[in-house]
């Protein structure tokens, strides 16, 4: 995928001016996965490792990061699906029953971090306790 669609994509976007944020997941930060990105984003690449180090499930990150996957897996997996066509007909329902209130709230607690964070110069949340 980033070899056949978001690079060549990025020919559209003057990327210099462009920053990517990795999520610290393992399987997105294999090296030749991070090499391709580091061609093309230079040190402007934020990753687990890289020149702008960020932590793993960092709760600065953006809500489908933090918040949508884990509670759509959630609820997928609660009832142990055991076909692929069960699990697909699961995801497409849990995705449809999201209402924008939900979404709502989602975003006003996201940039609620983000005003704590630049009014803290990027310090850590003291609620919140970081692994890596």
């Amino acid at each position: 995928m980033i070899t056949n669609f978001f690079i060549p994509e990025l020919n559209n976007y003057d990327v210099q001016e462009l920053r990517f944020q990795q999520d610290g997941a393992t399987c997105h930060a294999a090296r030749a996965r991070i090499d391709l990105l580091k061609d093309t984003f230079g040190d402007r690449l934020i990753s687990r490792f890289e020149p702008v180090n960020w932590p793993p499930r960092s709760c600065d990150l953006p809500p489908l990061d933090y918040f949508l996957w884990g509670y759509v897996k959630s609820l997928v997996y609660a009832d142990k699906p055991q076909t692929l066509d069960y699990l697909e007909d699961n995801t497409l329902h849990v995705i449809a029953d999201i209402r924008p209130q939900m979404l709502e709230k989602v975003i006003e607690n996201w940039t609620s971090r983000l005003d704590y964070f630049r009014a803290s110069h990027g310090s850590p949340m003291p609620e919140i306790i970081f692994k890596m």
